[in-house]
């Protein structure tokens, strides 16, 4: 039994029991993998994998208990390696954070300048996508560190903790007739066309939780999951926009205009998080105080205990 045959089986399970795929995830071939995984079978005594001729078609029930059992140790020997760089050199290393293009662009950039400054020689990654994604990256080892606002804080592999809450603006272009109208209503929002963000995004169920509640439907044409992306349209003259507060900077947005929508829409939280029972080194830490600054090495150690 070795680590190497433990992989091929995660793999293989993160790949939808695909032996192709995993093979190609692991870079080795497809008779190198199931000839791995035959072999922790035999030394094991059970079946992992039900199969179909040469096809995966599902887990067993031993396979079930045995997949969790190698999550386990294959997060405690990266864990291991982690305890280890750690005393070899705190000051080196590498640390990645997933996250979406609106929190990468607007929340993230002072504390990845003041991360830098104090660890000139740690190789800092953030990799975006959408919240489901950058869950994944970091329940996969990818990514060390998750901050979204949708999804990451339900799920079960993931600790959460919140950082800070915000609201949604509405944003159109100068001598737009909104911006006439003494306090902004829903009804008003509803009578022009809207861009704003695609339905896994920086809370686009609570803007459409906010018009059904009313009975409205608001045309929404033009979705995306760039903030900028959908300023650039509004300034074309597309639609109005609604946007996450943190997106609107007025030293640069000069050529829009936000209106206010915290009444209309209810306020968000933006959570960061990391996998459940990951080895986080002091750099990483830090990292996380500097993006919330309540959220101490004590305070996230608590709850990662929590979660134990």
């Amino acid at each position: 039994m070795n680590f190497q045959q433990m992989r091929y089986v995660r793999e293989t399970v993160r790949q939808g029991l695909n032996l192709t795929a995993a093979a190609a995830a692991l870079h080795t071939s497809q008779p190198g993998v199931s000839k791995q995984i035959r072999e922790l079978e035999d030394e094991l005594g059970v079946e992992i994998f039900v199969r179909f001729g040469k096809r995966i078609t599902q887990l067993t029930e031993p396979g079930k208990a045995v997949v969790q059992v190698i999550e386990r140790l294959l997060i405690e020997a990266e864990n291991l390696k982690q305890t280890a760089a750690e005393f070899a050199d705190q000051k080196s290393g590498s640390l990645t954070i997933a996250t979406t293009h609106t929190q990468a662009r607007y929340a993230l950039p002072r504390a990845v300048r003041e991360f830098k400054e104090r660890y000139p020689r740690v190789r800092l990654s953030i990799l975006q996508g959408s919240p489901p994604a950058i869950a994944r990256m970091v329940v996969d080892g990818q990514a060390d560190i998750a901050v979204a606002t949708e999804t990451i804080d339900h799920h079960e592999n993931l600790v959460a903790l919140p950082c800070y809450r915000w609201h949604h603006v509405v944003v159109v272009p100068p001598g737009h007739a909104l911006l006439d109208a003494p306090k902004l209503t829903l009804e008003a929002l509803a009578a022009h066309p809207i861009i704003t963000y695609d339905s896994a995004f920086t809370g686009r169920s609570t803007i459409n939780q906010a018009f059904a509640r009313k009975g409205l439907v608001p045309n929404i044409v033009l979705s995306a999951i760039d903030s900028d992306v959908i300023k650039t349209y509004i300034e074309l003259g597309l639609g109005v926009g609604i946007l996450n507060s943190i997106a609107f900077d007025q030293a640069r947005d000069l050529h829009l205009r936000q209106i206010d929508a915290g009444h209309l829409f209810a306020e968000r939280t933006t959570f960061l998080a990391v996998r459940e029972g990951a080895y986080l080194r002091g750099f990483a830490y830090e990292f996380i105080e500097l993006f919330t600054p309540g959220l101490t090495r004590d305070k996230v150690d608590r709850a990662l205990k929590r979660e134990r």
